[in-house]
């Protein structure tokens, strides 16, 4: 456990934080939602009101509460583990309505729900009397070299998982690389 953590929210993993670790979302969450999307172009053919269609809708209800719990309860695991792991977590105050006008980003997203996962985060951490800070969310927390500071302004690219500093030669995971310098910020903010 370290006394102090950087978190960066991502598409590819959820979250990743400047100690390493990274956390995917459940699977099993991925696959019900493609389960639904199946039942519902089922659904899409029978005739409205009739006993399958009843059958098939109650199915679909069913697979969206399953969801739901998996979700929170995956939040809730990780949000606790941060907050007892750590004295001051350190995010980056998302703006989630306009990543969720990215169509690759919004399924992702909304299938696990970054704003709720937030949202535990600040009422877990005044519960526990942990501090959480919040780095603008126009910091470029991907684009810089956390080694020498080089803002790299090709990363605005979501694709680029890796890359090279061009002026210090470092190597960054790209959601590693920004987890520590939200993490920087967040020590700047804190000791300013």
């Amino acid at each position: 456990s370290s006394y102090i953590v950087g978190i960066d929210m991502g598409v590819s993993d959820f979250v990743v934080d400047s100690c390493g670790n990274s956390y995917q979302g459940p699977k099993s969450l991925i696959n019900n939602y493609d389960k639904i999307g199946e039942l519902q172009r089922q659904l899409s053919l029978k005739k409205r009101g009739s006993n399958n269609y009843h059958k098939l809708q109650n199915k679909i209800n069913k697979l969206y509460d399953k969801c739901n719990n998996v979700r929170d309860d995956f939040l809730h695991k990780l949000s606790t583990s941060i907050i007892n792991e750590n004295q001051v977590i350190v995010i980056e105050d998302l703006d989630v309505k306009s990543m969720f006008q990215t169509k690759k980003l919004a399924k992702v997203l909304g299938d696990i729900s970054i704003s709720k996962f937030i949202n535990m985060l600040e009422y877990k951490a005044r519960w526990y009397g942990r501090t959480l800070i919040k780095v603008n969310r126009y910091y470029p927390s991907s684009q810089l070299c956390n080694k020498c500071g080089y803002q790299n302004k090709e990363l605005k690219d979501y694709s680029i998982r890796n890359w090279t500093c061009p002026k210090c030669n470092c190597n960054h995971k790209r959601d590693y690389n920004a987890a520590n310098n939200i993490l920087d910020k967040g020590l700047e903010m804190l000791f300013a």
